[in-house]
């Protein structure tokens, strides 16, 4: 559902531009609220969520899309952890669907879709295993890395039951923003795929903003 934010730009307490493919790593405190802002349109940002005081309690796809009875992700929708736990609740977005089931894109899966050659190029997954490596005070490990949401990604599924991935329909300036019901570090690939149109094919970058309670 398509919900603007009360909140403006210049009261963010935190700004940060994520360039294309790079990753963004946080703490984000109960009851702040985050903005992902898509700077230029149709670019995925893959995101994880984890319990900042126990990271063993994460994001859980299967559980929130459980509880909702919806697949896709917007205004309202409660994010659930693995342990059937509020983590954030979206409270804005001016994109209207997000996806939860398609998953992040890594070098092998780059290999099994597309071709041999593509296994070189920069996915997801080495973002998350670089953040993880890079910020060891996180205690997070590659064991960690589980189910994630791809926000601004359009990931319809068909009528015999795939996924495809399809032009994004996020566009320039367009945000989703979450509240957080407990300390969450939040972990983003701002993602770099370059074979399928989920990026339109030019990955972009785009902006965390956090307010304060």
């Amino acid at each position: 559902m398509i919900k603007p934010s009360p909140l403006t730009e210049d009261t963010a307490q935190y700004r940060q531009i994520v360039p294309a493919g790079d990753y963004f790593v946080k703490v984000i405190k109960k009851n702040e609220t985050m903005r992902i802002l898509d700077l230029n349109g149709n670019q995925a940002a893959d995101t994880l969520f984890y319990n900042a005081d126990n990271p063993a309690e994460r994001y859980s796809a299967i559980d929130t899309v459980r509880e909702q009875g919806n697949v896709y992700l917007s205004t309202g929708s409660k994010l659930l952890s693995n342990e059937g736990n509020l983590m954030l609740t979206i409270v804005a977005d001016t994109c209207g669907r997000h996806d939860t089931l398609g998953g992040a894109c890594a070098t092998e899966s780059n290999t099994v879709r597309y071709a041999l050659e593509k296994k070189t190029m920069h996915a997801c997954r080495d973002s998350w295993l670089l953040a993880v490596a890079q910020h060891e005070e996180l205690g997070l490990s590659k064991r960690d890395i589980t189910h994630n949401i791809n926000f601004f990604m359009n990931v319809p599924v068909t009528p015999d039951g795939k996924l495809t991935f399809e032009d994004g329909i996020s566009d320039s300036g367009k945000y989703v923003e979450m509240t957080a019901a407990m300390d969450i570090i939040i972990l983003i690939s701002n993602c770099p795929q370059l074979n399928n149109p989920c990026n339109a094919y030019n990955p972009t970058p785009i902006e965390v903003l956090v307010w304060g309670q």
